[in-house]
């Protein structure tokens, strides 16, 4: 080992695990499975959501069978809260009724079950909550949401059409996320919160062949009290889609597709204004929750699980910088699910290679990007096959956040423990990646780690090589 070990009195080692677990299991059986043989000492533990990736069993087992533990079959989950909101929180609320009703968590309150067992083991718990919460493509969304009223506060696109989520902006919507944090944060004994914001801007829309939004009432009025000027920008939006739409289809631009939308951008400042208005509103709401949380509970420990794709683009890249996130976070989670990203950055350089950077060579243009992000990814052509390397993506990306945070924040880098894949070719997860992957965040200097994201889907055959890390370190 060529660097110091971490002190174990600061050791931070979460998983994220579903309240379905603890049932198919038991709790005892979970809590000294993950303390004992893996060497957890913090739960993650979802407790609202509508996506099977947070609150189910695995939503990738036709691909990659079931787990070495647990209940082999799928889960037919219906989502919503699984604990016991208090009607006292949400009197102002339009969201009102959202427990879930899956019968196998029928009378059962998580929080209540979990936090006891955990706290007699020195194990923390974290509720881990992330928005969008419902409807979330590759995420195993319920096929319902039985909440009256939500298609009522969904964004709405530039032509005047609804979309697929609710609006942040939405004051029915933004307050009843507030009112069920607070619930939880008031009434239980919890160790910290962390918190996941995946929403994709404007600009990321339109590059991914979408109509861009959010033009809803609410919106509209929140950008007007900014002394934006909504008409022309939603004017713009439509210019920057028609580009985006017809580059996607092949046609002519005398100067090439990226130049073309230089051009745009030229033409239409107003893009770049919304584009700007939407991400401050957007980040509003992460400052929103740190300080809600803050002021119910000041020493309550809060920190932010960041989307990968804010590494995969560079558009994203120059939009959340590391330092800014340290001004709302006691500590910061780096998504880096290294043998499932491989096909996550094919997908990602997919968008802008079939839009404005249509008109270079593939793997010439990704090589360049990487270089320019500092991924270190293998070549576009085997990147699914291969996945990323955890030497150079976790060691480098945790390099990375360290740099950004100037010491403002801890560092807990997210690791993929058999990660859901979505193509039979894809790489699978080893216990030498998982190994790796861990000595690769401490030999870099992160803080702790995060195991993710679900334990219902992870190997324990693929945990024990955490376990072999933690031990070489000391901290198991």
């Amino acid at each position: 080992m060529d660097f110091a070990k971490p002190d174990p009195s600061e050791k931070f080692v979460g998983i994220q695990v579903s309240p379905i677990s603890f049932i198919d299991e038991g709790v005892d059986t979970v809590l000294d499975t993950l303390k004992d043989r893996v060497g957890v000492n913090v739960l993650m533990l979802g407790t609202v959501s509508w996506l099977g990736l947070k609150t189910g069993r695995s939503i990738s087992h036709k691909l990659d069978g079931w787990p070495d533990h647990g209940v082999p079959e799928p889960f037919t989950m219906k989502g919503g809260a699984y604990f016991e909101p208090d009607p006292r929180f949400y009197a102002n609320t339009m969201i009102k009724d959202f427990r879930a009703t899956d019968p196998e968590m029928a009378g059962i309150d998580i929080l209540d079950l979990v936090i006891p067992a955990a706290h007699e083991r020195g194990m923390k718990v974290f509720p881990e909550l992330m928005e969008p919460f419902f409807k979330y493509a590759g995420h195993g969304s319920a096929n319902t949401i039985e909440v009256p009223n939500l298609p009522q506060v969904m964004e709405t696109d530039c032509y005047g059409r609804l979309k697929d989520e609710p609006s942040t902006s939405n004051p029915d919507y933004r307050r009843w996320m507030l009112s069920m944090i607070e619930d939880q944060v008031r009434r239980y004994d919890i160790d910290g919160l962390m918190w996941c914001n995946e929403r994709n801007s404007p600009l990321d829309q339109c590059i991914q062949g979408q109509a861009p939004g959010d033009f809803s009432e609410a919106t509209l009025d929140e950008a007007r009290r900014r002394g934006v000027d909504t008409e022309g920008c939603r004017r713009a939006m439509i210019a920057l889609h028609e580009f985006c739409t017809s580059a996607r289809a092949g046609e002519a631009f005398d100067d090439g597709a990226f130049i073309e939308f230089l051009r745009t951008l030229m033409r239409h400042p107003e893009i770049l204004i919304w584009e700007r208005f939407w991400l401050e509103r957007n980040k509003d709401l992460d400052r929103e929750i740190h300080g809600l949380v803050k002021w119910c509970k000041p020493g309550l420990s809060f920190g932010l699980n960041v989307w990968n794709r804010n590494h995969f683009n560079i558009f994203r890249r120059a939009q959340w910088p590391w330092a800014e996130q340290t001004m709302y976070a006691d500590w910061v989670k780096p998504i880096t699910y290294q043998h499932q990203s491989g096909e996550i950055w094919h997908k990602e350089f997919g968008f802008l290679h079939k839009s404005i950077l249509r008109d270079f060579d593939a793997g010439e243009a990704a090589a360049v990007l990487s270089r320019m992000l500092g991924l270190g990814a293998p070549p576009l052509a085997s990147a699914v096959q291969e996945g990323m390397d955890p030497d150079t993506y976790v060691g480098g990306q945790c390099a990375d956040a360290l740099r950004g945070v100037h010491g403002g924040a801890k560092v807990y880098m997210g690791l993929g423990i058999d990660a859901p894949r979505v193509r039979e070719d894809q790489a699978v997860c080893t216990p030498d990646i998982a190994y790796r992957s861990v000595m690769a965040t401490y030999r870099a200097g992160g803080h702790g780690v995060v195991l993710s994201p679900n334990y219902a889907s992870m190997k324990l055959t693929n945990l024990d090589g955490v376990a072999t890390a933690l031990e070489e370190l000391g901290l198991k």
